[in-house]
């Protein structure tokens, strides 16, 4: 149990969901990898550590247990003492780094760790879990913990958009992936922002029990089956600061409004006064894109959304303002190397899975 260091000392917890969850149906055990073995899923927690890059993959694990798996759920820190998280809730900690070797090792992320070096505990902790561990994972800027013990050298990785490039320059043997939602490399595997840690998991699942399970863990969950791991980090072009200028302030809130509109590039100069080129100077020196590019995207990003609500390729298409199928068809090949038709059946809302069967 976690709670809030402010009102209760900490205390040993049931804890986060672990092993020998019963499965409704057979009131046996589930199993895990091979069977009934228990898979051992330690997660490295610290001072100041997110609380949801824990949480969030802890409660995936955990419903996986109640649908039939076999996780055991463990909590360690580098000495094994308890840990206060970035929101100042007190975290029960089951055991320190030299706790007996895990099958699946997370690190969680926070942060301080993107503006600071990493502690050579939390370093060391990080080597000496991930040198017994059969498959090492970060969540979010847990790859920056995973960067400093070395465990990307060599490797491709990804963390969250907004500091990749950091990232990228602390880790300078390993090729950072910043649009990426998880990235795998052998037994490593990295992921995007705090949410992409519940994908991450998901994956992690279904290489052990398959997409079945996965599914019904993602149903109960109300969550997206699953995000693949090239899948794009959603809307990250557009998720920076708002431009500098009042004038192309004015032309992205326009097209973001109405995504379908008229959008070329006289038709937005004109709407400012200005000439084509200036418009364009202007985006290329406060968004790093052309106007067009920055169009493209919305709509993109709208006809994610319309194709799962259940529109179909053709409708999503016109609503989101493309000219035609075919070229919607070519920018989802681009960006997610998917069609839309591939995209909407692997990532429509639970809910629709669910009407569809």
């Amino acid at each position: 149990m976690v709670h809030p260091s402010s009102t209760l000392p900490t205390t040993r917890r049931p804890a986060l969901p672990r092993s020998g969850h019963e499965s409704p149906e057979s009131g046996q055990a589930g199993g895990g990898i091979g069977g009934s073995a228990t898979h051992r899923v330690a997660i490295l927690v610290y001072d100041g550590v997110k609380l949801l890059d824990v949480v969030g993959p802890a409660e995936v694990f955990g419903e996986a247990n109640r649908l039939g798996a076999n996780y055991t759920i463990v909590l360690v820190s580098p000495t094994g003492a308890d840990v206060t998280s970035s929101i100042g809730i007190r975290m029960a900690v089951d055991a320190a780094a030299t706790e007996p070797a895990p099958d699946t090792f997370l690190v969680a992320g926070a942060d301080l760790y993107p503006r600071t070096p990493v502690p050579r505990d939390l370093i060391e902790a990080t080597r000496t879990l991930s040198l017994r561990a059969g498959r090492v994972a970060s969540i979010c800027t847990g790859a920056f913990i995973l960067g400093a013990a070395g465990l990307l050298d060599g490797k491709r990785a990804t963390t969250h958009w907004k500091v990749a490039h950091e990232l990228a320059a602390r880790c300078r043997a390993s090729r950072v992936e910043p649009d990426a939602i998880y990235v795998r490399d052998g037994t490593t595997y990295t992921s995007a922002g705090v949410t992409a840690g519940i994908d991450l998991a998901l994956a992690l699942i279904e290489e052990d029990h398959g997409p079945d399970l996965t599914r019904d863990v993602a149903r109960a969950l109300v969550v997206y089956l699953q995000r693949s791991g090239g899948q794009s980090q959603f809307s990250a072009p557009l998720e920076g600061p708002p431009p500098r200028s009042p004038a192309l302030r004015r032309v992205t809130d326009m097209i973001t409004a109405n995504p379908g509109g008229n959008h070329s590039l006289g038709e937005l100069a004109k709407h400012l006064n200005v000439s084509p080129r200036h418009l364009t100077r202007l985006f290329r020196e406060e968004l790093s894109t052309t106007p067009a590019r920055y169009v493209e995207m919305i709509r993109f990003d709208m006809a994610k959304a319309l194709l799962d609500q259940g529109h179909t390729a053709t409708q999503t298409a016109s609503l989101a303002g493309f000219p035609n199928y075919e070229s919607m068809r070519r920018i989802f090949v681009r960006e997610l190397s998917l069609s839309p038709a591939a995209y909407q059946r692997r990532f429509r809302t639970a809910r629709r899975d669910d009407e569809g069967q």
